[in-house]
């Protein structure tokens, strides 16, 4: 049995207290936990959230990352800065990044092998938005994102990075891909990772669901052969849901 990777995007919520507090009953209820597990609280609280996860199976991860290694970058985190907070693994490119703060895959790409640089997993997240999709340019869209994202890494690096599709118009929506959508698009990158690597790596790339995921349908998405794993926001934000998505398979 494949190991799922179930990841929580706390996004802008959470005080430093609030985060070591969920932390804290997150660690306590998913010890045992055959998942892969990370959570990413905000900025503020990586620290104190560090702490409590040490010695523990939840790995603890970054909502963003800047694009440079030190210097006059105001208001940026640096590679080395999330390391030194106990970040094993930063999210790059998640849409909200994309669409609210307008990043390119340019730039995406750019935070992407700074990251592998400096030895963090990134989670490179890719999807398309409800018009582009009626619009029938959902393989284009996705295909750029992944072929511009991963440029410059080469094969051997492959491994370190998890895709996360996330269909823009299902994030916070409370609408879900259908478990048979979503597969075809994780089936699809597959394809794309075929042509710019090899079967062998495509098949062997962990890549997330993120839109939606909620204990009532974590199972059921879980089920299908191409997607292996996800990439939760609100439901992430209170063990009584996250808890059920991290353990579907019980």
């Amino acid at each position: 049995m494949k190991q799922y990777y179930i990841a929580g995007n706390w996004k802008m919520h959470r005080t430093i207290a609030e985060s070591v507090e969920l932390a804290k009953e997150l660690v306590a209820k998913l010890e045992g936990s055959s998942s892969k597990i990370m959570i990413a609280p905000a900025f503020t609280s990586l620290a104190a959230v560090a702490t409590v996860l040490k010695g523990s199976n939840v790995l603890l991860g970054a909502q963003n990352m800047g694009p440079e290694e030190q210097g006059a970058h105001t208001g940026e985190i640096s590679p080395a800065m999330l390391k030194d907070a106990g970040v094993s693994v930063v999210i790059l490119g998640h849409s909200e990044r994309r669409h609210s703060y307008l990043e390119t895959d340019e730039l995406i790409n750019k935070k992407l092998l700074l990251a592998l640089k400096h030895g963090l997993e990134p989670i490179l997240c890719v999807g398309e938005t409800l018009a582009e999709r009626e619009g029938g340019n959902l393989e284009s869209v996705v295909r750029t994102q992944v072929v511009e994202g991963l440029k410059g890494v080469a094969e051997t690096e492959l491994a370190k990075v998890i895709i996360a599709y996330e269909p823009v118009w299902a994030i916070g929506t409370g609408k879900t891909a259908t478990p048979e959508d979503a597969d075809a698009v994780h089936a699809y990158i597959r394809r794309v990772l075929k042509e710019l690597y090899s079967e062998k790596s495509a098949v062997a790339m962990t890549i997330q669901y993120g839109g939606s995921v909620k204990p009532e349908n974590a199972a059921e998405l879980m089920a299908k052969a191409n997607i292996d794993g996800a990439l939760v926001g609100g439901a992430s934000l209170k063990a009584e849901s996250f808890v059920p998505i991290v353990n579907f398979y019980k």
